[in-house]
């Protein structure tokens, strides 16, 4: 007997795309940083409302708890040469491979001195073990392939390099941007990517791509919030290259989530569980927040947040019951998307899309670099 599937008009993909004209989608960010457009949806009523970042404040209670995701992207992606051909090759460097004894990733702050690294290759020749990668202007990093490993262009490899790798990379390695951000590669689009594709508040570095809900986020906000006596707390979850893979499964269940790893500090779990005891609202600042917080609520019988670090995989689609995540700051997501389907589960599928075709006539600008959407 052929497995059973889910609610039939929540569980195909084809039942999440939606039209998006091409101009829409952000190439850049907007001139300056706090000045992006919000459109709120209200669950209850399903009314919309047109509003700037900086209201969010208006919508925050001293009750309610702000959660954010504090993880920092670096600079992951290489551009060199095969030295025996002067051929084209890019890497993006995933995360360090975790030690031969272990399952476990090692923590970002060990990654900077491992020369092991899992990595996707993009080259126009065929890629086989033993070839070796040069990238920097004198050659100061090598990459040897040891073995392929799961998915399209994912590999092993050995990194030979000069110095700290860390250093060598905040020198000449590129901000990891989203395929559909289109980049000339110029030192201005790099200088302009190293600052705004990355949040005020980053602090652990470990990421290929930001967190972008948060990057609306300014100084004057967060004085804003805390004067109003709004306290904001903070998870971090590395979010890898998954982010971006798109759901080719007919049926949304036979898709499989990338894990990634998270790590809650106890002060989040304390003030989380805590702001759910007196009433109050968890507003989560992003898919990786939400996702985190519901990894860990549903490890616990009662649903209550534990400090701890981990790796989630979870994949939050319709009818998911919210166990930590009240309200949530996200930006507009990609047709047929994991994203899409995580805030459809939030606030209704129908609901969701209606928001999105509004938000196409009213030219909001999209995806990670765009304009973002307050979920009450």
């Amino acid at each position: 007997m052929p497995r059973r599937k889910g609610p039939f008009l929540l569980s195909k993909t084809r039942q999440y795309w939606y039209p998006l004209p091409e101009r829409l989608i952000a190439q850049h960010p907007c001139e300056k940083r706090g000045e992006d457009r919000m459109m709120v949806l209200h669950r209850d009523t399903g009314v919309l409302e047109d509003r700037h970042i900086a209201d969010i404040v208006d919508y925050i209670t001293p009750d309610d708890l702000l959660v954010v995701n504090d993880t920092k992207v670096f600079p992951a992606r290489l551009i060199g040469e095969w030295p025996d051909t002067h051929g084209h090759v890019e890497m993006l460097l995933v995360n360090a491979a975790p030690d031969a004894t272990s399952d476990a990733l090692p923590s970002m702050e060990a990654q900077g001195d491992s020369l092991s690294w899992n990595v996707i290759v993009g080259s126009g020749r065929k890629c086989r073990e033993g070839l070796v990668a040069s990238f920097g202007p004198k050659g100061e990093l090598s990459a040897r392939l040891c073995r392929p490993l799961g998915g399209i262009g994912m590999w092993r490899v050995e990194l030979s390099c000069e110095g700290s790798l860390m250093e060598l990379l905040d020198r000449f390695g590129h901000t990891p941007v989203p395929p559909y951000v289109k980049r000339d590669g110029t030192a201005e689009e790099e200088r302009e990517d190293r600052e705004r594709y990355q949040t005020v508040y980053a602090r652990v570095v470990g990421s290929v791509a930001a967190p972008t809900a948060g990057l609306h986020f300014t100084p004057e906000i967060f004085a804003a919030l805390e004067a109003k006596g709004v306290r904001r707390v903070a998870v971090t979850l590395h979010v890898g290259p998954g982010t971006f893979r798109p759901v080719t499964a007919e049926d949304i269940e036979d898709h499989h989530m990338d894990f990634e790893a998270f790590t809650v500090p106890p002060e989040t779990a304390e003030a989380v569980n805590a702001c759910k005891a007196r009433g109050g609202r968890i507003f989560c600042v992003g898919s990786t927040t939400v996702r985190t917080l519901e990894t860990v609520a549903a490890s616990t019988e009662d649903g209550r947040i534990v400090p701890g670090s981990g790796a989630s995989n979870i994949f939050i689609y319709p009818p998911y019951r919210f166990k930590a995540c009240d309200c949530m700051l996200t930006n507009f997501h990609l047709p047929q998307s994991t994203l899409l389907m995580m805030v459809s589960a939030l606030a209704g599928r129908e609901r969701m899309l209606c928001s999105y075709a509004m938000a196409v006539r009213k030219n909001y600008r999209f995806f990670s670099y765009g304009d973002c959407m307050l979920i009450v």
